[in-house]
């Protein structure tokens, strides 16, 4: 800002006003006779608040999502000896996609447990990771794959998003039929432009949704377990009689979307996908309720799918 001669007040009001026009800021105390110019010092702003660490290992990822989930102990979150896979990937972030694999004698059913796809439903990772420990103390004749948190870029940010961190929705990314069509056109038409089911510019153009593709291609499980929230329901896709029930959870089928994973797995692939949605995507279900709904999933299993 230039500096201005001291001048009477109807000359500085003047000058101030003709700084104005231009565009300028006229910062200055008007003093009675012998006005000066006072430069006003601009406001102070608040630190940054420093990046959120990309957690790398597990020990860095269990201590950022037992400060961010409610209910979710540290020892729970260290019992579950979470590592990378044969399939390893990664977030848009850098973080590792972990998982667990739980191998019972004789295994015979593969089941993939996920947990985490919607980044802002941070109590279907806690139950994830407790079930782990169901796992561990239950015989049965199943291998076991969890996969707790798909989308930690979305759940470790400070405010949580359903997205990843490209803005697309990960349950709406696989490559169903006509996804090329069907897909843009749901998102536009039925969900007017939301951002938080934005399905990405393409099938499977996120790291994340690939390397679940990648794992129903390699590992091919009998059953697809998939956690989400706060709807308060249970839902089912695939060839054969869906469970009525997961402890208070009820059936109550609520259709196919282009690109979700009920789609591409239980309708396109033929695989059965159990959806669970808890009540709260905030709060994690009561010792009790995660255990009953435990037992019931692997009572319907042994049912429907021979794992006795």
């Amino acid at each position: 800002m230039p500096v201005l001669p001291p001048l009477r007040k109807p000359t500085l009001i003047l000058r101030c006003a003709l700084l104005a026009v231009s565009g300028l800021v006229c910062a200055t105390t008007v003093l009675a006779l012998g006005t000066h110019q006072v430069p006003v010092a601009p406001p102070k702003l608040p630190p940054k608040a420093p990046p959120t660490l990309v957690p790398r290992t597990v020990s860095e990822l269990c201590a950022q999502m037992v400060r961010r989930l409610p209910n979710l102990s540290s020892a729970v979150c260290a019992r579950a000896q979470l590592v990378q896979g044969a399939v390893a990937s990664n977030s848009i972030k850098g973080t590792p996609i972990f998982q667990r694999d739980v191998i019972s004698d004789n295994a015979h059913l593969r089941v993939l447990v996920i947990g985490g796809i919607h980044g802002d439903e941070l109590s279907s990772t806690a139950l994830v990771l407790n079930w782990i420990g169901a796992a561990m103390e239950t015989p049965s004749n199943i291998h076991w794959r969890f996969v707790p948190l798909m989308n930690p870029d979305g759940m470790l940010q400070d405010k949580p998003t359903r997205t990843n961190a490209r803005g697309v929705d990960l349950n709406r990314n696989f490559p169903t039929p006509n996804w090329d069509k069907e897909a843009p056109n749901y998102w536009r038409q039925r969900t007017k432009n939301d951002p938080r089911r934005y399905p990405g510019p393409q099938p499977l153009s996120e790291p994340e949704s690939r390397w679940l593709h990648d794992q129903m291609a390699q590992w091919k499980p009998n059953l697809i377990v998939s956690v989400h929230a706060p709807y308060g329901v249970l839902d089912f896709d695939g060839p054969t009689v869906a469970p009525q029930r997961l402890g208070r959870l009820y059936l109550d089928q609520v259709g196919i979307f282009p690109g979700s994973l009920g789609n591409y797995g239980g309708v396109h692939k033929k695989v059965p996908v159990v959806t669970i949605e808890l009540p709260s995507a905030i709060r994690t279900p009561q010792e009790a309720e995660i255990r009953q709904m435990w037992l019931d999933l692997l009572r319907w299993t042994a049912e429907r799918l021979g794992a006795n």
